[in-house]
């Protein structure tokens, strides 16, 4: 019976941990990449939707399966593709913390340890990454949310030494999001030869090669020539570019090598010999990745391996400093005092609650769906939806998304029609697939002056791409057919 209140103490607590993360990280459908995903995932509901663009979104989805299981998740229940979005998303985030609070246990000896810790990842969700782009996990569903959650369950498995379950879980990571889960299964191996006695002596040696990664590349497309325009795409991504990042980011990515180095010592003084070895495989993960991408990112000569942000690597390396950092908190601070438990929860929470909502301006908290929404791009996109033919073509200002008050909502995602290629957003999934680059380039350039467009404007665009439909500032050029504004946006037609 006890233990049967203990695991039912255990459960509880995940499910507790995993709202509070939830509220405090947000939720926002449509926004920043899932302007991509989203879209892919109504389209694999619905094929008829996108007829003019689906390459903006489906070309990047090749190599995974992600958007396949959220549509046959909506197949399957009959649930809208807003509620199984959220659930996807809370399930990625209640495993999430599920994996952190096993791990913790593997490493820390009391209770007050293991919940100390998986707090703080919670409070730290939004968490910047260094200067990624990144965070812990993000404001609506993405494949890396989920690939996160499985890498971390097999990170898990291993410290409890069933590696034998790792390996499926890696599997369904790497369909889930290739690259992540490549870094995954690096830190995976790392962690293995870290446990191992005979190879965590040769780790100590500072016996660290990076040829096993060295090897998995294939090197054949990386010298080719770039293409310019791709290249040009390439340029609005300055985060893809680690030697333009300022001091403090390269701080961030620093500082983490020093403070697992400095665990991994504290450790072996104290005998604390599973910790020890976890930092010292954590410290040795980084350290020979971040050898790595300096060196790759600083050659002009492998240029095509930017785009796949090499140093994404630190999005682990941050859930676990996040982890330790919270459980030592527990060891050395919180213990069992009430009053300090519910300090520490107030300041971390609140302080990234703050942090989080102060990015939108004129968008909730939490997106839910079938909730009407105040932001009137969102409105917008709403109305287009509802009362546009399926096949209609829109185009809009390529630089829309950061416009004040459209808080990067996409609107492929949430309008479900065909659009230009904007200068903003459809930059990123180029640099993915360069061979979209003319094509972006072409349409996002046609929207140039987009703010002193006339009706003869509006029809060039017509003649030349076949689109049907624009978005447009209210009160709308003259001669526009205009069906819909609410004080800040009209829809209308080309004639």
């Amino acid at each position: 019976m006890k233990l049967k209140w203990h695991n039912l103490a255990n459960l509880v607590g995940v499910v507790f941990f995993s709202l509070l993360g939830f509220a405090v990280l947000g939720y926002h459908p449509g926004f920043e990449d899932d302007g991509v995903y989203l879209a892919a995932i109504k389209h694999n509901v619905d094929p008829n939707l996108y007829p003019h663009d689906a390459d903006f979104f489906q070309l990047q989805l090749q190599a995974t399966l992600f958007d396949d299981w959220v549509g046959a998740t909506v197949r399957g229940t009959g649930l809208s593709i807003g509620t199984v979005a959220l659930l996807w998303q809370f399930a990625s985030i209640l495993l999430t913390i599920y994996a952190c609070w096993s791990i913790a246990r593997a490493l820390f000896r009391n209770t007050y340890e293991h919940w100390a810790g998986v707090a703080m990842v919670a409070a730290m969700f939004t968490l910047p990454v260094a200067g990624t782009g990144l965070f812990l996990l993000d404001q609506h569903l993405h494949p890396r949310n989920v690939a996160t959650a499985l890498i971390l369950l097999a990170v898990a498995r291993i410290l409890h030494g069933q590696r034998w379950v790792a390996a499926p879980l890696l599997t369904l990571a790497f369909v889930v999001h290739p690259i992540m889960a490549a870094v995954g299964i690096l830190f995976c191996l790392t962690l293995v030869l870290a446990l191992n006695d005979a190879t965590y002596t040769r780790l100590t040696r500072w016996r660290i090669t990076g040829t096993g990664m060295a090897a998995a590349l294939p090197l054949g497309w990386i010298f080719e020539p770039p293409n310019p325009l791709w290249k040009q795409a390439l340029d609005t991504r300055t985060y893809y570019y680690l030697y333009k990042w300022q001091w403090y980011e390269w701080l961030g990515a620093i500082a983490p090598l020093v403070l697992f180095f400095l665990l991994w010592r504290m450790a072996e003084k104290h005998q604390h010999r599973r910790l020890a070895r976890f930092a010292c495989a954590v410290f040795a993960y980084a350290l020979v990745l971040q050898c790595f991408t300096m060196i790759a990112l600083g050659s002009p000569a492998l240029i095509r391996i930017t785009p796949f942000q090499p140093m994404r690597y630190l999005q682990l390396v941050y859930v676990f400093l996040c982890l330790m950092g919270g459980s030592l908190l527990g060891r050395f601070l919180l213990k069992t005092h009430a009053w300090r438990w519910v300090a520490y929860l107030l300041v971390f929470n609140s302080a990234m609650l703050a942090a989080e909502c102060a990015q939108f301006d004129d968008t909730p908290h939490l997106e839910l769906p079938g909730q009407p929404s105040p932001n009137p791009w969102v409105e917008a996109f709403a109305w287009i939806r509802t009362h546009t033919p399926t096949d209609a073509y829109f185009a809009l200002d390529p630089y829309y998304l950061d416009t004040r008050g459209e808080d990067v909502h996409g609107f492929r995602a949430l309008a479900e029609r065909s659009q230009l290629a904007d200068a903003v957003k459809d930059t990123a999934v180029v640099t993915q697939v360069p061979r979209l680059a003319p094509v972006w380039y072409v349409q996002s350039q046609a929207g140039k002056n987009w703010k002193n467009f006339t009706l003869a404007d509006f029809q060039k665009l017509k003649t030349r791409f076949g689109v049907d439909w624009v978005l447009v500032s209210d009160p709308a050029p003259a001669g526009l057919a205009c069906h819909w504004h609410n004080g800040r946006l009209s829809v209308c037609e080309i004639p």
